[in-house]
C-alpha cells in the first residue's frame, strides 16, 4: 500500500515556483512559515501533529532545495504574500 502526501507538487524551483508551492499548501490548509520546523507544527483543535513523518521529510527536502536555489531570503519573500492573504491583511505598499 502506498501512502500519497499531502505536499502539493513543486513544479518550479524559481521564486515564483516557491509563490505558487505557497500559495497550494494554503489552498490544502497546510500552510506554514518557512522559519517554522514542520515537525513542530501542530492542529489547534487537538494538538496532534500536522504533518505525517513522510511529509515532515518531504516539507525538508523542499525547502533546503528552494534555499539552495534562491536563498532563504526570497523563500520568506516569497511566502509572504502568501501569508497576508491568509490573514486577510493588505500587502505593503
Amino acid at each position: 500500500m502506498q501512502i500519497q502526501s499531502r505536499i502539493p507538487k513543486l513544479n518550479e524551483v524559481t521564486f515564483d515556483g516557491a509563490l505558487m508551492w505557497f500559495s497550494q499548501l494554503q489552498k490544502q490548509d497546510l500552510l506554514f512559515h518557512p522559519e517554522d520546523d514542520p515537525i513542530d507544527i501542530v492542529k489547534i483543535t487537538d494538538g496532534s501533529p500536522t504533518f505525517t513523518s513522510l511529509e515532515v521529510s518531504e516539507l525538508y527536502f523542499l525547502m533546503n532545495k528552494l534555499e539552495n536555489a534562491i536563498g532563504h531570503e526570497h523563500v520568506i519573500e516569497a511566502a509572504y504574500p502568501v501569508f497576508m492573504n491568509a490573514f486577510s491583511l493588505p500587502l505593503d505598499a
